[in-house]
């Protein structure tokens, strides 16, 4: 017990705690009055330059909360500047495009006509298996049922189905159907594991993809979206 009282009660100053009380509470309405100002509703809806400016804000806004020394006003005073910073930037990025993708990114197409946009794989360190579950998460079985899908700057996937008529063969998202599977040993149609090429057969070419020059297939499929 008297270990638990040294790592918990010693040193304690119980009129401070009170303080701290009254200093995190100010802390965090202040907080809340940042995000406000900032027009977001939600962490979701952060981009990069934001999250940034909140992780450099932490400091601000932990240490007058228990150091005794640091008025709550130095916070205020860090917290304005910042704010103003951020609104000049923000101005700034609409009015001029390189300043904006310079501090927030460009959309990018991730998925076009049914395949995955192979062109952009490096550009971004959003991996395709977490694609796949974004994709997922919107019902969607296979990347036939998508025209046109977006990774957008705050990390939102914007997607453009094909109605049930134009829905075509593709690569299958779910762990069940997503599995490799022998071409020259079954019938097709194929999709190509890594980009959603579809092959409906491999005589007389090569089993490499034509698209990504990969070489693992499985079975494409065609089912319509639901939900």
């Amino acid at each position: 017990m008297n270990n638990l009282d040294n790592i918990f009660l010693q040193g304690a100053e119980w009129e401070f705690v009170a303080e701290i009380v009254l200093r995190s509470a100010v802390m965090f309405v202040l907080i809340l009055v940042v995000l406000r100002l900032s027009g977001r509703r939600g962490v979701r809806q952060l981009t990069l330059f934001e999250v940034a400016i909140i992780i450099g804000l932490g400091s601000a806004a932990g240490d007058p909360m228990f150091q005794e020394d640091i008025p709550v006003l130095y916070a205020v005073v860090v917290f304005s500047c910042v704010i103003a910073i951020y609104k000049l930037v923000t101005l700034l990025a609409s009015r001029f495009v390189v300043v904006g993708n310079l501090l927030e990114g460009k959309a990018m197409i991730v998925v076009k006509d049914g395949l995955f946009d192979v062109k952009h794989e490096n550009d971004n360190s959003y991996s395709k298996m977490e694609f796949f579950a974004e994709l997922r998460n919107q019902s969607v079985e296979h990347l036939g049922q998508v025209r046109l899908g977006v990774l957008e700057v705050d990390g939102t996937l914007s997607l453009l189905y094909y109605s049930d008529e134009e829905i075509q063969y593709g690569l299958p998202l779910f762990p069940t159907k997503y599995i490799e599977t022998d071409p020259t040993a079954s019938h097709g149609p194929f999709a190509c594991m890594y980009c959603g090429m579809i092959v409906h057969g491999f005589a007389a070419r090569e089993l490499k993809c034509e698209r990504c020059k990969r070489d693992r297939w499985t079975k494409a499929i065609k089912t319509k979206r639901i939900g």
